[in-house]
């Protein structure tokens, strides 16, 4: 348990670091669009590194789930939404069996 523990940790540290990271890219007005795709891609790597290690430990869904992009329109965001509920419902009658 405390090796899990540390990887959650080290997770975390990751998520933070690549959000501190992307803040700074995008705050920085001589950034280029690759640079910031970058840190873009940084933070949502770690988001997933991080949910997966919350997963494979406690079981427990991603928390960013529910985060829509706010590019997405709101049927679209709407039907993730549907499609999410779906998938979560699966697997906790699949859990529940």
């Amino acid at each position: 348990m405390c090796l899990m523990a540390k990887k959650t940790k080290t997770a975390l540290k990751e998520l933070v670091k690549a959000l501190e990271k992307h803040v700074e890219v995008l705050d920085d007005p001589k950034s280029t669009r690759g640079k910031r795709d970058r840190a873009t891609a940084r933070v949502r790597s770690a988001a997933i590194a991080y949910s997966s290690v919350l997963h494979s430990r406690t079981g427990s869904e991603s928390p960013f789930l529910d985060i829509p992009d706010p590019g997405l329109d709101a049927q679209t965001v709407a039907s993730l939404k549907a499609e999410k509920d779906a998938l979560v419902a699966k697997r906790s009658s699949k859990h529940s069996s």
